[in-house]
C-alpha cells in the first residue's frame, strides 16, 4: 500500500469516532491493522475501525 493511500485512510479514520469498514475495503483495513495503525472492532453488527497511537504518529511524521 502506498504511503499516500495510508495517509488518506488514516486521516479519514482519525476524523471519525469510529470508521465503518465499507464492503470491498476489508483487505485494506486488515493491512492497516497488521501494521498497527488501526484496531478493527468485529464485535459490532457493522465492523468498524479506530486509529491507534501508532497510526497517529504515522500521520504526524508523514
Amino acid at each position: 500500500m502506498e504511503t499516500e493511500e495510508i495517509i488518506t485512510l488514516l486521516t479519514s479514520i482519525e476524523q471519525q469516532v469510529s470508521s465503518s469498514i465499507l464492503g470491498g475495503m476489508e483487505d485494506t483495513y486488515e493491512e492497516l491493522a497488521r501494521l498497527g495503525y488501526i484496531v478493527i472492532h468485529q464485535d459490532n453488527a457493522h465492523p468498524s475501525a479506530t486509529i491507534t497511537e501508532k497510526g497517529i504518529e504515522f500521520l504526524e511524521t508523514n
